[in-house]
């Protein structure tokens, strides 16, 4: 009993606390939205206030923007209404100078009819008179016109000639100071050397024992240097010096750098001799095209097929006159560009055609024909430009001058070949004198190489061993020395040095 009354009292005990939750609940949540309502209203009027105060900036702000609108409305007003005064004044004088200028025109117009008017009667009256002259004097206008003129002719005749005469001496006296003075210009912007090539090449050496490597036991490793080059090696006292020796350019070359690749190697012996100078003769084709290439770069022209690089290398290790045919070719080039510049003309076309006069030189010896002809149908073979081949063809006056370019490089070449020292017609003969000289000995089917030494007073001929004995080389020596005095005129004496070398070659396997 007792236990169902305990349990009676917690359920009421549950139940009133329940009520009690309930009540106080409702009183928290009031008292909560009382402050909440509170907060929006007090929120409320601080929103109200800060509108007003910005309702009334902005009425304040939009009375001054108001203020200065109209402000500048009246001041744009008052502008407008002096420039409309001033439209008006303008307009009115504009129209006093349109009454005035028609007013004018009409004077000008009965003016002018006056004047066609006036001449009219002049003409007739001019007429008149000249019908008249012609009845008393018996002589028609054009008749008296010409009498007057031959008349005239006669009497001024000879002082109208001497004023020709003192023209044309001053015009050519102008004429030639100022060509004086374009050429003086020209030779003094293209100053270069003019020192001729001799025929005489000096190489360095590292010290003075090594000459006694390069003449080799009894001599032996010149012999095989100079049969081998073509070129007189000469060794004498000079210190760290020995001397190559040949009036061709490309056998010096051939045997200087020969020479200089031994003395650097160290190995010097006749096989050695024999294996560098074939390497460096394999070698000279590529070193006389880049020859070619820097002389073209120095001229500035580009575009060159690579055949026109080689064959200007080759110009390197030709003489003209004693003058090297590429120093003279760039000396033209630069020459002829500025004699252009000053002219008026294309340098460029000028300088090119400079550059190339002489290409035919590199092969002249080879195809027939002059060196300008030869030049003329490499230069088109190789796509140069025609303008350049007229300028370059009358540079020796072949062919007739088409172009002011044309005229330009023949006085170019002509200032680059007269410079002093730069040509001597005595070395030229010398150089023809041992080309000769060479040619007659190489011309015996016996002979392998032919080489002048010693300025041409020594002629060193190799004989094909296996094709001569002895006996035969001695004649051929005769036959040499016969056809040289019959062909030849030369000072003194030319000795003809004969030289068969047997070689027995075997190898041991």
């Amino acid at each position: 009993m007792s236990e169902y009354l305990l349990l009676i009292l917690g359920a009421a005990s549950l139940g009133m606390g329940a009520i009690l939750g309930y009540f106080t609940r409702q009183n928290i949540a009031r008292f909560q939205a009382g402050s909440i309502e509170e907060n929006l209203q007090k929120r409320l009027r601080e929103a109200r206030a800060d509108g007003q105060d910005i309702i009334i900036k902005a009425k304040n702000r939009a009375v001054k923007i108001l203020d200065s609108a109209q402000k500048a409305i009246s001041e744009r007003e008052t502008e407008v209404n002096i420039f409309q005064r001033q439209l008006e004044r303008k307009r009115g004088i504009l129209e006093q100078k349109l009454i005035d200028s028609k007013r004018e025109s009409k004077i000008a117009r009965e003016e002018m009819k006056r004047v066609e008017e006036l001449k009219a009667k002049a003409g007739e009256l001019l007429k008149q008179r000249k019908e008249e002259l012609e009845k008393i004097g018996g002589i028609s206008a054009a008749k008296a016109k010409e009498e007057l003129l031959k008349e005239i002719e006669r009497e001024y005749k000879r002082e109208i000639q001497e004023k020709i005469l003192k023209l044309e001496k001053e015009g050519e006296r102008i004429v030639k100071e100022k060509a004086k003075e374009i050429l003086a210009f020209v030779v003094q912007r293209s100053v270069t050397s003019a020192i001729s090539e001799f025929t005489t090449t000096s190489i360095s050496l590292p010290d003075d024992e090594i000459k006694g490597r390069i003449i080799g036991k009894e001599g032996r490793n010149i012999k095989a240097f100079e049969s081998a080059t073509g070129v007189e090696l000469l060794v004498d006292e000079t210190p760290n010096v020995v001397f190559l020796s040949s009036f061709d350019p490309l056998r010096r070359e051939i045997a200087k750098v020969a020479l200089q690749t031994l003395i650097k190697d160290g190995r010097i012996q006749p096989g050695r001799i024999e294996e560098t100078v074939e390497k460096v003769k394999k070698e000279i084709p590529e070193r006389i095209q880049k020859i070619g290439e820097e002389a073209a770069f120095e001229a500035e022209i580009f575009g060159l097929d690579p055949k026109i690089h080689q064959l200007l290398g080759r110009l390197k290790f030709r003489l003209s006159f004693g003058q090297n045919v590429l120093d003279h070719s760039l000396e033209v080039a630069f020459l002829a560009e500025a004699l252009a510049y000053e002219i008026g003309v294309d340098p460029k076309i000028a300088k090119k055609a400079g550059l190339l006069h002489d290409i035919g030189k590199a092969i002249d010896t080879q195809v027939e024909g002059s060196h300008v002809e030869i030049g003329i149908r490499v230069l088109r073979k190789f796509g140069i430009e025609e303008e350049v081949i007229k300028a370059m063809q009358s540079h020796h006056e072949e062919y007739p001058y088409e172009t002011v370019e044309a005229v330009i490089v023949q006085t170019a070449d002509a200032i680059s070949a007269s410079r002093p020292g730069a040509r001597r017609d005595t070395t030229e003969q010398y150089l023809k004198r041992l080309e000769e000289l060479e040619k007659i000995a190489i011309r015996f089917p016996e002979v392998k190489n032919a080489y002048a030494i010693e300025a041409g007073r020594e002629i060193r001929v190799f004989v094909k061993s296996e094709e001569i004995d002895d006996f035969g080389a001695k004649k051929l020596a005769k036959e040499i020395a016969k056809s040289i005095e019959e062909e030849m005129e030369y000072p003194g004496e030319i000795k003809v040095n004969v030289i068969r070398e047997t070689r027995v070659i075997e190898y041991a396997r």
